[in-house]
């Protein structure tokens, strides 16, 4: 379906309950199939973690996960140690653009059997489970953290766990962290010193409710409303100013678009700074790349130029996503240019109207360009995709005035 947004509401005042994270979300779901006795609250709702659970509880040999890249890695681990199972791994036609040689190879040096159903480095693949007796492994460290965090949450049914030697230049490490808090808060005992990272056995962990945090890439684009509005107030549940989550740097990169975060409880509120003096905004998103979209819309929006470094990861999202930002900014009227890990703005005051911005299988391209429509109207098409992670967010957009039609 497409949507025409627009809104005339330039004083938004709302309280949104955001669905949980979906990193912590399925990272919390593959604990729970290695250790029952786990109990999980506020998980997230979106196509992603639906997937990623039906795949855990089922019992198919063709295990598809549709276009979620999350579930393809850290299915690959689970299946990969798990004895009594033999799968076929595959998704979408985009999965199967997707490279996942870097994690076959690193649980093939554990001893793993995975082989290519079509071609080699990319799903469909061929996962037999296996007893996992080594533990020591190399894997470059400048990939998607995900191939990282995959191995780091299958190591404690390992006998021997896991040391994982990552070579080169860490890329996400805030997700990284995200994974051995969650590893620590059921008491199993990591190490992460230098490059090296080491997750020691446990077999068994103690009945616990494991609570997940609400989604911060998806607070992004009420941060971005916040940037872009005349004057408003949002409160976002459930957050705490002490996340695990790598996206809420959020608050400090915000404050530089003029968006206050004050935090209460579980609720987290954003107001706009009156004497905001927009500038030029140069960031190095390494470990935050999945907000890079949000920001340029919203650096477009203010009429500010950016460059945004670090982005070697969006050339393997659910679509180009340098090459798409490329290509519908260039639509409304923006002068950017890509590299292969960057993004360049220039400011601009006018932004073209009634453009349709294609989302290409994308939910980040959808939900990252509906802030615009505080600026000009706006349409977008395949507008259901935002399912992927956030169902429920053009009804949040209504309840802040937007028209959508």
């Amino acid at each position: 379906m497409n949507l025409l947004l627009q809104t005339s509401q330039s004083n938004l005042q709302a309280q949104i309950a955001v669905t949980g994270s979906k990193s912590e979300t399925n990272r919390l779901l593959l604990l729970q199939a290695l250790f029952p006795n786990i109990t999980l609250a506020n998980t997230s709702n979106s196509d992603d973690s639906e997937v990623m659970q039906k795949a855990l509880l089922g019992n198919e040999e063709i295990v598809d996960i549709h276009h979620a890249g999350t579930a393809m890695r850290f299915l690959t681990a689970y299946f990969a140690v798990n004895e009594s199972r033999e799968v076929v791994l595959t998704g979408s036609q985009r999965m199967t653009e997707r490279p996942i040689k870097v994690l076959v190879e690193a649980l093939e040096q554990l001893g793993a059997k995975i082989t290519y159903e079509k071609e080699p480095g990319y799903p469909p693949i061929r996962i037999k489970g296996q007893k996992i007796t080594a533990s020591k492994v190399n894997i470059p460290a400048n990939v998607s953290s995900q191939y990282i965090s995959a191995l780091l949450l299958v190591a404690p049914k390992l006998e021997n766990g896991i040391e994982i030697t990552l070579v080169g230049e860490i890329t996400s490490v805030p997700y990284i962290k995200m994974t051995l808090a969650l590893l620590n808060d059921l008491d199993i005992k990591t190490s992460f010193e230098g490059n090296v990272i080491t997750i020691y056995p446990k077999q068994e962990v103690e009945s616990k409710v494991m609570t997940v945090e609400s989604d911060w890439s998806s607070a992004s684009y009420f941060f971005s409303l916040v940037a872009l509005a005349e004057n408003v107030t949002i409160s976002l549940t459930s957050y705490t100013e002490t996340s695990l989550q790598g996206d809420s740097a959020l608050v400090e990169i915000y404050k530089q678009m003029g968006v206050e975060t004050h935090f209460e409880g579980n609720k987290m509120t954003l107001t706009k700074q009156g004497n905001f003096i927009p500038q030029t905004l140069n960031l190095e998103l390494n470990n935050t790349p999945d907000i890079a979209q949000t920001i340029v819309v919203t650096c477009l929006g203010l009429g500010i130029g950016c460059h945004l470094t670090g982005l070697h990861t969006l050339k393997i999202k659910e679509t180009d996503r340098l090459e798409a930002l490329r290509i519908e900014l260039t639509k409304l009227g923006a002068s950017i240019s890509v590299t292969n890990d960057s993004l360049t703005l220039l400011a601009s005051s006018e932004i073209n109207h009634n453009i349709k911005i294609a989302t290409y299988n994308d939910h980040r391209m959808a939900m990252a360009f509906a802030p615009l429509a505080l600026k000009v109207p706006i349409i977008i098409e395949n507008a259901e995709v935002v399912s992927k992670s956030y169902p429920d967010f053009w009804e949040d957009l209504k309840s802040l005035g937007f028209e959508i039609s």
